[in-house]
């Protein structure tokens, strides 16, 4: 995982963080290298509230309200770790993202995120994302 010492701030897109907390036999190994970087203050990390909704669907269709609280304590109270709602700043610069690329709204709000917050890098796992150029793409399948 050394390449992920290579920026001093990451956007996160949602997928990191399911993988995560569904404890993901393949990409466990990165997460938890990633969080631990994070955590520690090695690096930033950055992602939007999108990522709360997204993750929160699953156990909320499942009932799970222990999991519910348990994900939301994680990801609004992890350290070096930065929510940003959407604002008008982001939402311009994710309809810029959006009209270059066409990609879809929620992706396009991820990548404005880490942007409007100045990280170096945005890691996924969705190769749609790969052609965009403001912002390096991590592909995790990659690393």
């Amino acid at each position: 995982m050394q390449k992920l010492l290579k920026h001093k701030a990451y956007g996160i897109d949602t997928m990191v963080f399911i993988y995560h907390f569904e404890e993901n036999q393949v990409y466990t190994p990165i997460t938890n290298a990633l969080f631990e970087l994070v955590e520690s203050g090695q690096t930033r990390g950055v992602t939007s509230t999108l990522s709360l909704m997204e993750i929160l669907v699953k156990p909320k269709e499942l009932g799970d309200a222990a999991a519910v609280e348990d994900y939301k304590y994680a990801l609004l109270n992890f350290p070096n770790l930065t929510v940003r709602s959407l604002d008008a700043e982001v939402a311009e610069k994710a309809a810029e993202i959006r009209a270059r690329y066409s990609i879809r709204p929620p992706d396009a709000i991820q990548i404005a995120t880490s942007l409007v917050e100045k990280t170096d890098a945005f890691i996924t796992n969705d190769l749609g994302l790969k052609p965009i150029n403001e912002i390096e793409i991590i592909i995790m399948k990659e690393l």
